[in-house]
């Protein structure tokens, strides 16, 4: 999978000059929704099978600053997967350096959009299921 690059906005930065920290978690999902894109598995193809994916929690950890027109290259990776439970793992980094601005995770169930049920991923959606697991770490 190829990372995720968000390039920051000025609108994105506070007084200080340096991004505000509530914009990570908005990369975060950019990086996801771009994860679930490349896996075959966009939004559109969830929704359009009923399923919804709901945020659990989210943690976000700082590191480095970054400041307006800063490259971020966003690394995500499956950091758990319970078949009921995804834990998305997101690494951020001043592109074409090794300087971590950021890490955190979200976490995910998946639910039937009619009922508020959860979707059994392994039985009723196979195809989705695999494509998780194969970007599940060791």
């Amino acid at each position: 999978m190829k990372n995720y690059v968000h390039t920051v906005h000025y609108y994105e930065t506070d007084k200080m000059a340096i991004t505000h920290h509530s914009n990570y978690i908005r990369w975060m999902e950019e990086a996801r929704v771009d994860f679930l894109d490349q896996l075959g598995w966009g939004f559109d193809k969830l929704e359009a099978a009923g399923i919804s994916s709901p945020v659990l929690s989210v943690t976000c950890n700082y590191k480095q600053t970054t400041t307006f027109a800063d490259k971020v290259e966003i690394h995500v990776f499956v950091k758990e997967f319970t078949g009921v439970r995804l834990t998305i793992g997101y690494e951020m980094k001043k592109a074409g350096t090794d300087i971590t601005a950021c890490t955190g995770t979200s976490e995910h169930c998946f639910l039937n959009a009619q009922t508020g049920r959860p979707v059994r991923l392994q039985k009723d959606f196979p195809g989705f299921y695999e494509a998780i697991i194969g970007c599940t770490r060791p």
